[in-house]
């Protein structure tokens, strides 16, 4: 990292967190949760691809050997999630997932339980945030009967809409940091004031999609945020995007609970995405939406695995994640 970069980040944490010292100082002694299974790990779209249970592995592996495992606290799964799912995914979708995929689909059926866990976890205020170690990721999915983009179904969506109608929360803020726009979840949301959807992304990448012109339409207008950063984009740059896109935004729109897709694959020498994002970008950006939740909804914060496939850089990047979900600040291996 360069010295105009890193003093730019000093500056950033400085002006960010110096009125909310308190607010994280109490969130520090609040329990982290984390969302794992090994079945998480029993499918493969085909040998070799990117998209491998080797991920989880690898996250995990890091995890438990910085001692960082043991500091979190364990998310027993749920079993029955076909309910909760039909709340944004229809009965075609899931049924031809069911049909084309077999075992595949029930362990992305597992992934939505897991997520949808940890909700009840955080709005039930048993955990302050938590964390899902989850594959297949979810922000592509629609109901197009089809995998895209890796996506079975959208756990994040669900989750929104699962905590508005079981919660009664009025507001769901959705961060999407993956090097990739999060169509599906834009497409649930898209004419809904009700969950302020942000995204920094490639715009020129699969799918195509996160034109910065869509903001929204009918009483959703303004509620719908896309932010395209350039190949080679930084630190810095992905930080400005949360300083002058999400923050003014999500201060007016006030949520009640705050999910992240969290996608690494925007990490720098990921195998699929152009970024130049570091560790520290991500604890930074992890902390500007920690100081979001502190101010205006308790910390409930649920953040969930996207992409993100350079197997070193993704492991690394999720444990800085969560340690400073944990405790604000990065601790060393």
């Amino acid at each position: 990292m360069n010295r105009r970069v890193f003093l730019k980040l000093i500056q950033t944490a400085i002006l960010l967190f110096g009125p909310f010292r308190t607010t994280l100082a109490a969130l520090k002694k609040q329990p982290t949760g984390l969302v794992y299974d090994d079945f998480f790990l029993q499918y493969w779209l085909e040998e070799g691809h990117p998209e491998s249970p080797d991920r989880l592995r690898s996250i995990m592996k890091l995890m438990k050997h910085s001692g960082l495992l043991s500091h979190l606290t364990q998310i027993q799964t749920r079993v029955d999630v076909l309910a909760d799912l039909s709340r944004i995914h229809t009965a075609a979708h899931v049924h031809a997932l069911k049909i084309e995929y077999g075992k595949s689909n029930d362990v992305a059926l597992a992934v939505v339980a897991g997520i949808l866990a940890a909700t009840d976890e955080v709005c039930r205020g048993s955990l302050r945030n938590a964390f899902c170690v989850t594959r297949p990721p979810g922000h592509h999915a629609r109901n197009t009967g089809k995998v895209e983009g890796f996506c079975f179904y959208n756990g994040v969506a669900v989750a929104a809409r699962y905590a508005q109608e079981k919660y009664g929360l009025k507001k769901i803020l959705i961060v999407d940091w993956d090097y990739h726009h999060g169509n599906g979840t834009e497409a649930f949301f898209y004419s809904d004031p009700s969950v302020l959807y942000f995204s920094t992304h490639d715009y020129f990448a699969y799918p195509g999609t996160g034109d910065p012109a869509k903001v929204g339409e009918g009483a959703g207008k303004g509620f719908n945020i896309n932010v395209h950063l350039d190949c080679k984009s930084t630190d810095e740059d992905i930080i400005a995007a949360f300083n002058e896109k999400l923050l003014p935004a999500a201060n007016r729109f006030k949520p009640d609970l705050i999910l992240i897709s969290a996608g690494f694959d925007s990490r720098q020498d990921d195998l699929l995405g152009c970024f130049d994002i570091t560790d520290e970008g991500y604890q930074q950006i992890t902390m500007m939406v920690m100081q979001l939740a502190g101010q205006y909804c308790d910390g409930r914060l649920v953040s969930v695995l996207e992409g993100g496939y350079n197997l070193d850089g993704l492991a690394s990047a999720v444990k800085v994640h969560v340690e400073t979900l944990h405790s604000g600040t990065q601790t060393k291996n």
